[in-house]
């Protein structure tokens, strides 16, 4: 059976994530993702209504015209997660294959309301759920299944399509954590499994291999966080915390962490109320009862007003805005937009990393100072990443024993690091390691 891998969207970049697999006359595509900063450099645009070649041309979406040089009719969308960087184009592309969106509970309903905020286009995939550890038969003589691993979303997946030629694993994107906060550990008995019984291709999302070691468990940032906020107890002005709005286990912790210090936690921002309000809905968590969460701009200004009313001492405000981004709510109260006023010796607690992009570190970078001119204490960098570092990367390369590799998730030069560990491994460049740009064709099988 011919096996072939179109490289369409993030193997150039971090972000617009999609790659199309084609097993004899099937083909199934994995990720439909955004890249948000190419969004964000130009100021008030509305991608809901946007035509998708005019997303294409700005870099926002994956151009997948490369799909008409597959011969075979697509059997199924599979994102591996929620994150809008494999989920975001959905809405702009998903309506031009006659194929179901397959992805688990969590990311379906992401998915769903990804379509009902589309303006352009009538997207009318059937959307169907499937539990991490299940698998459904494809196409002919295939077979997917979605393996569990930890992220920094809940209900995340690495799918696998099982073809007679060997497994094709899609690896992005997870870390080994063996002690999650939320949802169960990756489950790395099944990788050894599908190592043992044939891996023909592996795609991996090669983000942190430069970063030597391993990557912690969100248990860990966790404990990191408690012990920050607990530092604070005694503080009787302003506690401002964000953290990603998508990043639910994290957000659970500054919920338990602010009731614990005596303080009554709010969740505000749209993507806040999204995320936190889906997971919620579907029991993936369970918040207190008395807990608010507000998205819409007169909701939270009003939560402002109350806060600012009752003392700030009583509050701690989860808010959007972890990179700085122009409309988000920290930078708005950064700006002074807000009716929360900052004043000298308040609490800012960033429970996130800056996504290493150059428009996220310089809007990172404006917010902070804006934060640091009314006297803000700024608390960095309190998180875990969400991707494998180096001894990860080689965890995987030795449970999977892959024929081929794929490095993804990165520009040319961020494929370095990977590229050496695999080396070191065995592997060789145009032979078995497979380093590709968007809108190329790879010939696994013929």
């Amino acid at each position: 059976m011919e096996i072939e891998i179109a490289t369409i969207g993030g193997y150039e970049e971090v972000g617009r994530q999609m790659t199309a697999v084609r097993a004899g006359d099937d083909v199934v595509i994995f990720d439909m993702g955004l890249n948000l900063s190419q969004v964000l450099i130009h100021d008030n645009v509305e991608t809901e209504s946007m035509h998708s070649l005019d997303l294409i041309d700005m870099g926002a979406i994956p151009d997948d015209r490369v799909m008409s040089d597959l011969e075979g009719d697509v059997q199924a969308i599979v994102p591996t997660h929620g994150h809008l960087d494999h989920i975001g184009a959905i809405s702009k592309l998903a309506h031009r294959y006659n194929a179901p969106v397959v992805a688990t509970p969590f990311t379906i309903e992401l998915v769903k309301q990804q379509i009902q905020s589309e303006e352009k286009f009538g997207v009318e995939n059937d959307l169907t759920k499937m539990d991490p550890g299940d698998s459904m038969e494809i196409g002919e003589g295939l077979e997917l299944e979605f393996v569990n691993v930890t992220h920094s979303i809940i209900d995340a997946i690495n799918p696998v399509l099982h073809t007679p030629e060997g497994a094709i694993v899609y690896g992005l994107d997870k870390r080994i954590d063996h002690d999650p906060v939320l949802g169960d550990p990756i489950d790395m008995k099944r990788f050894r499994e599908l190592g043992r019984e044939g891996v023909l291709c592996y795609i991996e999302d090669c983000t942190n291999a430069g970063k030597k070691g391993r990557t912690p468990s969100e248990s860990v940032a966790r404990r990191h966080l408690k012990d920050a906020l607990y530092s604070m107890e005694d503080y009787d002005g302003g506690i401002v915390a964000t953290t990603f709005s998508s990043h639910i286990a994290r957000v659970k912790s500054l919920v338990e962490f602010a009731r614990d210090i005596g303080r009554q936690p709010v969740l505000l921002g749209r993507s806040m109320e999204k995320y936190s309000g889906t997971a919620e809905r579907l029991d993936f968590v369970d918040f207190p009862g008395d807990m608010g969460m507000f998205g819409h701009r007169k909701s939270v200004d009003r939560t402002f007003k109350r806060i600012m009313n009752e003392g700030k001492e009583d509050f701690l405000p989860v808010v959007t805005g972890h990179q700085g981004e122009p409309r988000a709510m920290l930078t708005r109260m950064a700006r002074g937009e807000t009716p929360y006023e900052l004043e000298r010796g308040d609490k800012v607690v960033f429970s996130a990393r800056v996504i290493p992009e150059p428009t996220n570190e310089g809007q990172r970078y404006q917010a902070e100072k804006l934060l640091g001119m009314q006297g803000a204490r700024i608390y960095d960098d309190i998180h875990v990443s969400g991707h494998l570092n180096r001894e990860g990367h080689y965890e995987m390369l030795q449970a999977l024993q892959p024929q081929n590799v794929v490095p993804a998730h990165q520009d040319m030069s961020g494929y370095s690091s990977y590229v050496n560990l695999c080396e070191a491994e065995g592997y060789e460049l145009g032979r078995d390691l497979h380093v590709t740009r968007n809108g190329n064709l790879i010939q696994l099988v013929e």
